[in-house]
Parts: structure tokens; C-alpha cells; sequence
């Protein structure tokens, strides 16, 4: 008998929904890391013909290093979902790497990328 909630038997329908779900994520992520690059290419090449103040260097170190965060954060989702989106493939969706029980539907809902069930996640935390 299965726990409520739990995805021990994912029907087709629910994996392709996931699926789904993962790569309108992915598209829409990679979108926003490419509308990034392109707005440091261009702030970059309109401060070349900008003179220089020591406040304004400030700032724009500032802007770049939020820039940065928000690339890495990005490339650490898309990276997520191309891995969820391999378990899919595999067969091993919705089970937990470690203990490999499954994870609770709600889990996966929340985060669809998910590799650890909840206890074990805390544990890695720890």
C-alpha cells in the first residue's frame, strides 16, 4: 500500500506533465540568461564611451556581480531540470538518490527537479 502523496506509480500522464512542466521552465530560464548576457553586452559597450567616475565604477561592479548571481543561479536550474528530465527518460523520476523511496508528490510539484526526498535532504543539510 502506497502513502498518500507519494509518486510510486507515476502514470504516463502525470510523467509527461512533469516533463512538460520541466521544459517550459528550462526554456524560459535559459531565455532570461541569454536577455542577461545581452544587457551586460550592451551597458558594457555603452560604458566604454562613458568617462569614469569612482562612485559610478561602484555601482556597476555592484550591477555585475548581481548580473553574476543571477546567471549562476539560472545555469544551476537549467542544469537541475536537464537532470530531472534524464531520470524521467531512465525511469528513476520521483525516487530519492540517496535512500531511493520515493518522493512526496507534493515535493515534486513544489520543485519538480527534486533528487532527495525530504528527510534526506535535511540530513544533507546537516
Amino acid at each position: 500500500m502506497s502513502t498518500p502523496g507519494t509518486v510510486d506509480k507515476l502514470t504516463a500522464e502525470e510523467l509527461s506533465k512533469f516533463e512538460t512542466d520541466l521544459l517550459e521552465r528550462r526554456q524560459l530560464l535559459v531565455g532570461d540568461f541569454q536577455a542577461i548576457e545581452e544587457a551586460e553586452a550592451r551597458d558594457a559597450s555603452e560604458l566604454s564611451s562613458m568617462s569614469t567616475h569612482i562612485a559610478d565604477l561602484g555601482s556597476d561592479r555592484a550591477s555585475a556581480d548581481v548580473s553574476l548571481g543571477r546567471r549562476e543561479s539560472a545555469s544551476g536550474e537549467i542544469q537541475e531540470i536537464d537532470e530531472a528530465l534524464e531520470r524521467i527518460r531512465e525511469g528513476s523520476f520521483g525516487l530519492c538518490e540517496f535512500c531511493d523511496k520515493p518522493i512526496v508528490r507534493e515535493r515534486l510539484e513544489a520543485i519538480p527537479y527534486a533528487r532527495l526526498c525530504l528527510p534526506c535532504k535535511k540530513e544533507e543539510e546537516t
